[in-house]
């Protein structure tokens, strides 16, 4: 599907890209990975947790070139890339391990160098080998990486799916609004700049709606209009979805005309650079996803999630190239889909929630006619904010979580002060897998949970004897690196 996605002069560029940073790799070897995900599934949390076991020699046994004393340091050094935005890891550090509170989400793309020195686990690479690899991270807004389908589809493409998935049953309520506005406009008439704001913030506001927790929903393009940044207001983010023109062709200076100009423009000036720039550029990727916000919000946001998961993949160059393609393209060879939060669940609920998102996985891949890339899943968290315990009740032995709920979160009449920690019995997932979707056909316009969770805040971090703040507690983040770097410190 990528391949579509470009022009011959795109591809002419990717390809002296690649050439150049090939011949950087000789002297000073890099791996690039891409970090993505959804609203709210962890991303900045995920990089600066990442970061700070690597940095702080955090408890990483399933990682095995630390578990083996392999890896001599590592530590930040300048980006490769000074037009990027640094992502802002001391900033995010200090708001979990000082202030407790969780950083703000990613709003733009940015970048952050990790280099690891090493020892090869081998005799021969150990002669060989420079033992030192830069880990490029690139950070990007997963709202961003469901533009690209955009670039394959005509304006009349775009519209048609767009009032399709407006018209579903969990959101055909939400854009209501949008819809009325749109059916009761002329295309043909004449281009009208008022008409053009006053649709484009009926859809933006739609897609907000879609966004917040108690709808969860994924598939949300365009992407900017969420994340507009330094575009607000501009022409590029001023258009709309219109009905279709019933067989007449779209005059010059109708409004029709004009809607589609700006799409194109859309794909030309935001969506086409962020492709050839960043997304081309990538070894490795991790897709982070809430896959129990959409669980908790009913299966027609599980079916959003599996559709955005299916355009995800179907936008990546995956694969393993040989030795002359890979000295012009890049391929990402392996991708991570990992579900956050996993210490909102007690452990014996773990292995049902990575069953559920490798079903999740499984189907979006056979949508997305996606091969030649390695895919594993997980069930994690970046940061741990609980611990386990168990309680009495009734006679009973219940598995409980035991944190700080965030201020102001409820459990039935009691809400909680942000100081208080407390003891929680999050429920437990479906017993069977394929009832998650097999309901999304049926998915009602009220969502129905399935698990509550409240959020909570960060832990209180250790102290040794010494007074060393101990690096961040998680859940398997050891195994994420091991699958997404291990190989490259054999």
């Amino acid at each position: 599907m990528a391949t579509s996605l470009t022009s011959f002069t795109d591809e002419a560029r990717i390809a002296l890209d690649t050439m150049t940073g090939r011949a950087t790799g000789l002297f000073a070897p890099a791996l690039r990975l891409g970090v993505t995900g959804l609203s709210r599934a962890g991303k900045t949390v995920f990089i600066s947790s990442l970061v700070h076991n690597m940095v702080h020699g955090g408890r990483l046994p399933l990682f095995e070139a630390q578990r083996s004393g392999r890896i001599a340091r590592a530590f930040l050094e300048p980006q490769p890339d000074d037009a990027v935005p640094r992502f802002q890891y001391e900033d995010h550090v200090a708001a979990l391990v000082k202030d407790r509170e969780w950083p703000d989400s990613t709003r733009a793309i940015s970048e952050l160098r990790l280099t690891i020195e090493y020892e090869s686990a081998s005799g021969w690479g150990r002669l060989f080998s420079r033992g030192r690899l830069s880990v490029d991270i690139v950070d990007y807004p997963g709202e961003w990486l469901l533009d690209l389908p955009l670039l394959g589809k005509s304006y009349e493409e775009f519209s048609a799916d767009a009032f399709e998935m407006a018209e579903l049953p969990v959101r055909a309520q939400l854009s209501r609004e949008w819809r009325a506005l749109s059916e009761a406009v002329d295309p043909a008439a004449e281009a009208d700049e008022t008409t053009a704001r006053t649709l484009a913030d009926a859809l933006t506001a739609y897609l907000r709606a879609c966004k917040l927790d108690e709808r969860a929903l994924s598939t949300l393009p365009p992407g900017r209009f969420l994340m507009p940044g330094d575009l607000e207001g501009s022409p590029a983010l001023t258009f709309a979805p219109l009905p279709r023109l019933q067989g007449r062709r779209a005059r010059s200076g109708s409004l029709h005309a004009m809607m589609e100009r700006r799409y194109e423009a859309y794909k030309t000036h935001v969506v086409k650079p962020f492709f050839r720039e960043h997304i081309t550029r990538l070894d490795r990727q991790i897709v982070l996803i809430d896959a129990m916000q959409a669980m908790n919000a009913g299966p027609g946001a599980m079916a959003d999630l599996e559709r955005a998961l299916t355009e995800i993949l179907g936008c990546f160059r995956q694969g393993h190239g040989n030795l002359l393609t890979d000295l012009f393209s890049r391929r990402i060879d392996r991708i991570l889909v990992a579900a956050t939060k996993a210490d909102h669940l007690h452990h014996e609920a773990h292995d049902r929630l990575q069953a559920i998102v490798r079903r999740l996985a499984d189907r979006a891949i056979k949508r997305a006619n996606f091969s030649g890339a390695e895919v594993e899943v997980l069930a994690m968290a970046a940061v741990r904010a609980t611990r386990e315990g168990s309680v009495e009740q009734g006679g009973e032995t219940l598995p409980v979580i035991i944190g700080t709920p965030l201020k102001g979160e409820t459990i039935g009449d009691e809400t909680f002060d942000g100081k208080t920690e407390t003891a929680i019995f999050p429920g437990d997932l479906p017993a069977r897998i394929d009832s998650v979707f097999e309901e999304s056909k049926e998915a009602s316009d009220t969502p129905g949970p399935e698990v509550r969770f409240v959020r909570f805040r960060p832990p209180r971090l250790e102290r040794t004897t010494e007074g060393l703040t101990l690096s961040l507690p998680h859940i398997r983040l050891d195994r994420a690196l091991q699958f997404l770097v291990g190989d490259h410190l054999a």
